[in-house]
């Protein structure tokens, strides 16, 4: 048995350094089948966060697809998704720095396949029928305007022709087998497509074009999710008209549901190209789907109704694509970093096929997710994960606890997963307990708790932020004197209204958060453009309670300690966020450091700004808690310290 050495909580030695974070691990995204062979996107810090689509063959031999110099990436709603498609070994994708399509055949140089022009793809459909692409287009043209979306086919001459336009926004075309109908969702302004949007389809005629379009489902209060066709040509779609997102199929002019649930099948689309279930075969559907916060798989059988879910060592699942009798998606588990697996949908076997690192950690370092939930507002129940601080080597001293970050998720309408984190792990292993809050408003619980922040952002998210600190106080997990709060984008905004309108936080980070509401309202990407209409009020009729809810507004009631980290090529929250706040606490006379990093947007892709990152936010904490990290760490500039 190992004696530990006693070492004040947040010093000690971790082998989860920021170097092992970012040295060989890659972020995974979409999924694409083809045939046997199973081809993703893959983020590599250690290249600036190019994306690259990878390839694994049937013999299991794992490559580069995509071309070297280029990363495959869509901006389109600044999130982007859906940035490739992948058909009889030839590949279409989005190219970041030009935001054009390409054509590439393994092996080959990339063919440009349409205009340049300020325009950017996401969602992309191979057509096989007409020999094109189907998308959907984001137009940067206009002056003085917002971008115009549209549903276009793209063509190998560069010819560009619109499908379909109008709406403000479109997502997820689908073609039917026979290449005869398309679906596709669409929504306006102010809504979100989570709040409500509508299923469309048509069929198309000879030159490819749509005829007959029909609404089929959804509205300004029906969030749709996912349509697609069967292998046979049926329609199914996710739609949450229950309070649940649910799966339902197009029968002889019904809608009818597949498996009724209280669970979710639908996730927010943040993203384009975002997918929970697919077709094993014509009658067998593998499904992933969130229930009190975990993922899980099953498949049904659509014959019988029967619905068999399937034991995993996984608690988040997502990207799900199926075909040909095995479903493969990103699986993330309790105790290691992200992969790709596949599921045997017959013997109901999983194997994993890729990993996002080579790098492995001793069990007696990794701090698992506990499951908690705890009483806030009216009669009311929030939920997150609590991690205890965690190291084979190292403990606090017994009459001590240990200091405490609570992570507030972006979105706000996200969600956290139990799935192992390795920038959760970084603080567990240096003695910080971490509480990763799913606030209400949150996705994964069902409607009623997504809804829950309508007009109510900065109020409960704090509330639950802070109810949440104070019950692991009471039941003496952590130190009352050294909780911090920490969050990105949203997160970040949650973050500076829990330090400014509370006093229960003694330290805070803002990664890319939000200060001013008012700035956010008149200047941010079209996509979440209107989001506050919902979160906040209409703008700008309530604008007096954007400035009530701005922090920038309220410094005189900030008085802790705060780091911001801000990416200068922001689009969606402006670094002028960030400068106006380090400005205001400066002239207060609070400590307050400030680290932008160029060539970054909205989060952190660059190897070297992901390290620059978590270890100024442990410098900071260090100084603020008055502990020495074991870490050789880069000083930050603390003004008014």
């Amino acid at each position: 048995m190992t004696i530990k050495k006693i070492a004040p909580y947040g010093s000690w030695d971790s082998p989860i350094t920021a170097d092992w974070i970012v040295a060989g691990s890659v972020g995974l995204g979409q999924i694409c089948l083809d045939g046997e062979n199973v081809y993703w996107n893959e983020v590599r810090p250690n290249e600036k966060g190019r994306s690259v689509v990878r390839w694994r063959d049937h013999d299991g031999a794992v490559a580069d697809f995509s071309a070297e110099g280029m990363s495959v990436r869509s901006r389109a709603h600044e999130y982007g998704g859906g940035a490739f498609v992948v058909q009889g070994g030839t590949l279409w994708f989005s190219n970041d720095a030009d935001g054009r399509i390409y054509r590439q055949v393994l092996g080959e140089s990339p063919r440009v396949i349409s205009p340049e022009r300020k325009w950017r793809f996401a969602d992309l459909v191979r057509d096989e029928h007409r020999d094109r692409i189907i998308a959907v287009r984001e137009a940067h043209e206009g002056q003085g305007y917002e971008p115009a979306n549209a549903l276009v086919a793209v063509y190998d001459d560069q010819r560009v022709e619109v499908l379909s336009e109008g709406a403000d926004f479109y997502a997820s075309p689908r073609l039917s087998p026979d290449g005869q109908s398309l679906v596709w969702l669409c929504w306006r302004h102010p809504n979100m497509p989570w709040d409500g949007c509508e299923l469309w389809y048509a069929q198309l005629n000879d030159k490819g074009a749509l005829v007959n379009a029909t609404l089929l489902a959804g509205g300004p209060d029906e969030a749709i999710f996912q349509p697609q066709f069967s292998p046979g040509g049926a329609l199914f779609f996710v739609s949450d008209r229950t309070g649940w997102w649910n799966i339902y199929q197009l029968r002889n002019g019904a809608v009818t549901p597949v498996f009724p649930l209280d669970a979710e099948f639908g996730l927010p689309q943040w993203v384009f190209g975002m997918s929970t279930y697919g077709f094993a075969s014509e009658h067998q559907l593998v499904v992933s789907y969130i229930m009190d916060g975990l993922s899980k798989l099953a498949v049904i059988d659509l014959r019988s109704g029967g619905f068999d879910p399937v034991t995993t060592p996984f608690v988040d699942v997502h990207g799900l694509k199926a075909a040909d009798g095995r479903a493969v998606f990103i699986g993330g588990g309790l105790k290691e970093p992200p992969v790709i697996a596949a599921l045997d949908a017959e013997s109901r076997k999983v194997a994993v096929l890729y990993r996002s690192t080579e790098s492995t950690l001793d069990s007696e370092n990794v701090s698992r997710a506990n499951p908690i939930s705890f009483p806030v507002g009216d009669n009311e129940t929030t939920h997150g994960f609590f991690y205890p601080p965690q190291n084979a080597a190292f403990t606090g001293a017994t009459d001590e606890n240990p200091p405490l970050i609570v992570k507030s998720h972006g979105g706000p309408t996200g969600q956290t997963s139990a799935a192992f984190s390795v920038k959760i792990q970084y603080w567990t292993s240096r003695g910080f307990a971490v509480l990763d809050l799913n606030y209400r408003g949150s996705t994964g619980f069902g409607r009623d708790y997504r809804r829950r922040l309508k007009g109510e952002w900065g109020k409960i998210d704090v509330e639950d932020s802070v109810a949440g600190a104070q019950w692991l106080s009471a039941q003496e997990w952590v130190d009352p004197k050294k909780m911090a709060i920490s969050g990105g984008s949203a997160g970040g905004y949650t973050t500076l209204c829990a330090l400014t309108f509370q006093d229960c936080f003694a330290a805070g980070a803002s990664h890319y958060g939000i200060g001013d509401l008012t700035a956010l309202a008149k200047d941010t990407h079209k996509f979440e453009s209107r989001y506050l209409d919902s979160l906040i009020g209409p703008w700008p009729e309530t604008e007096a309670l954007y400035e009530e809810r701005s922090p920038i507004n309220h410094t005189d009631q900030l008085n802790c300690p705060v780091i911001f980290l801000q990416g200068l090529e922001d689009k969606v929250v402006p670094p002028t966020q960030a400068e106006a706040m380090v400005n205001a606490l400066c002239e207060k006379g609070i400590a307050v450091a400030y680290i932008p990093f160029l060539e970054e947007g909205h989060g952190f892709r660059q190897a070297v700004n992901v390290k620059r990152a978590l270890e100024a936010e442990l410098y900071f904490y260090g100084q603020i808690f008055n502990f020495e990290p074991a870490d050789e760490i880069e000083p930050v500039i603390i003004e008014n310290s």
